[in-house]
């Protein structure tokens, strides 16, 4: 080789290495893409709801509602970027009308991960006490995306979109009757011996007596499917009511420490009150529902769904938990039963505690039974089963976590967790899972959310 040929070609090689470095650098990050494919920022935004339903102390059935529309309203976006897959809820869900909605520009351009999850902040800052921290969420987000490099007009386009479909899930939110029932009357303690009445130690007023009203999204009414009735309220110690109060009473008195963990695992009572001397303060805790939308996520993230199966999953999971506690709730202020503590503090032991806080609310059917029986059904059907998961939901909260095999796994301890806990009978168990079992089964004969079954080669998230 030539000295001149050898010159030549070593100037040709750095022009070419830079220009390349020059196009490199000149290249639009597009590291938003990357984030974006995933359905982390969607399981954090559940979360996110979540600490704001703590910090807000909201009732289990209100909760219910809280998490269910925003993720009805991310899913809708999910169905915008998969139409050939994935079917609208709006018209299905009662009183629903099928979404407007219009898109600037080309449809393929639009991020519709980034529109779910503007649709979803939009819904869920709405419904809380508190939106500026629900806010603060959406802001970290959406600066981490932007961060990342994606492009202003691109960035407005999508969240538009999803401030859009999210207004219109919010005006169907606003027509349930929620707001209405905000003025309706309290509970009024019956005289009656076999009536619930408040418990200690705050002896809070029934909570939600009315929920019954809320309109449902797939149940024809709230009373479709009524469990059979309690056992007879009696005090004679033969009789059955007073056997089903003894064993109550019992299990409480031979608690082993696998059986504690458990009670205290699925516990889930936001009204818990701690008493030191003369100072009550409240022990913010997640709520029923909250529990099982946290496994949703931790199924989500195992089965490495794509977003979009992740807001499927999320508003499948949370329309059965919402529905399930309407169903439940008009059981429970049907036949007001008599808590177990207050029954054996009069009748048997009246130094006798349960090992959880009884709730404020009646004893019949379980709540924890119906509506977790509904979610694992719900998961079930969307992922199958045996699916192994590790229970992570209440970490945050100080407790540990629980491995299962799957849904119903998880679902049947929730469900003896009560009877565990000292603060339902047999029965209201027993009866609560089939009445989630009888909910679950109607809403999965009607529930539409699939074209075709979602497969590997799917189309590429936008």
């Amino acid at each position: 080789m030539t000295l001149v040929t050898k010159s030549l070609r070593i100037h040709l090689v750095t022009a070419i290495f830079s220009w390349s470095m020059l196009f490199s650098a000149c290249a639009p990050n597009e590291e938003y893409k990357a984030l974006l494919q995933e359905n982390q920022l969607l399981i954090n935004a559940n979360g996110q709801l979540t600490d704001v339903i703590v910090h807000d102390i909201f009732s289990p059935p209100v909760a219910s509602r809280i998490y269910a529309y925003p993720a009805i309203a991310a899913y809708e976006a999910a169905v915008l970027a998969a139409p050939e897959t994935y079917i609208s809820l709006m018209g299905q869900l009662k009183g629903s009308n099928p979404l407007l909605v219009q898109m600037d520009g080309d449809p393929e351009a639009i991020n519709f991960h980034l529109a779910a999850l503007a649709a979803y902040y939009k819904v869920a800052s709405q419904l809380v006490f508190s939106e500026d921290d629900m806010m603060a969420y959406r802001d970290a987000a959406f600066e981490k995306i932007q961060e990342a490099g994606m492009p202003d007009a691109d960035f407005e386009a999508a969240v538009d979109l999803g401030e859009s479909i999210g207004e219109q899930i919010l005006v169907y939110a606003s027509q349930d009757n929620y707001h209405q029932s905000r003025s309706f009357e309290k509970y009024t303690i019956r005289n009656d011996p076999g009536s619930w009445r408040p418990t200690p130690p705050a002896y809070m007023e029934g909570i939600e007596p009315h929920w019954n009203k809320i309109r449902t999204f797939f149940l024809d009414s709230a009373d479709q499917f009524i469990p059979p009735p309690p056992p007879p309220f009696d005090t004679v110690p033969d009789s059955r009511f007073y056997q089903d109060a003894f064993e109550v009473m019992e299990a409480g008195n031979q608690m082993d420490d696998h059986q504690e963990e458990i009670a205290y695992f699925w516990d889930c009572n936001p009204y818990k009150m701690n008493v030191k001397g003369h100072v009550m303060y409240a022990e913010k805790k997640i709520t029923p529902g909250g529990h099982w939308m946290g496994i949703a996520g931790i199924a989500s993230k195992a089965k490495n769904l794509n977003w979009k199966q992740t807001a499927e999953t999320m508003a499948v999971t949370s329309i059965y938990l919402f529905d399930a506690f309407i169903s439940c709730w008009d059981e429970k202020y049907r036949s007001v039963l008599i808590r177990p503590e207050t029954y054996i503090n009069q009748y048997m032991d009246e130094s006798w505690t349960p090992l959880l806080q009884t709730p404020p609310f009646p004893e019949y059917t379980s709540g924890h039974s119906v509506i977790s029986t509904a979610a694992s059904l719900a998961l079930t059907d969307l992922l199958g089963e045996p699916f192994t998961f590790l229970d992570s939901t209440e970490v945050k909260y100080g407790l540990g976590t629980r491995e299962f095999n799957s849904f119903r796994e998880a679902a049947e301890e929730a469900a003896i967790s009560r009877f565990y806990g000292g603060i339902h009978y047999l029965p209201a168990i027993e009866h609560g899972v089939d009445q989630g079992k009888a909910v679950a089964s109607w809403i999965d004969r009607h529930i539409q959310t699939r074209k075709i079954s979602l497969a590997e080669n799917a189309p590429q998230d936008k």
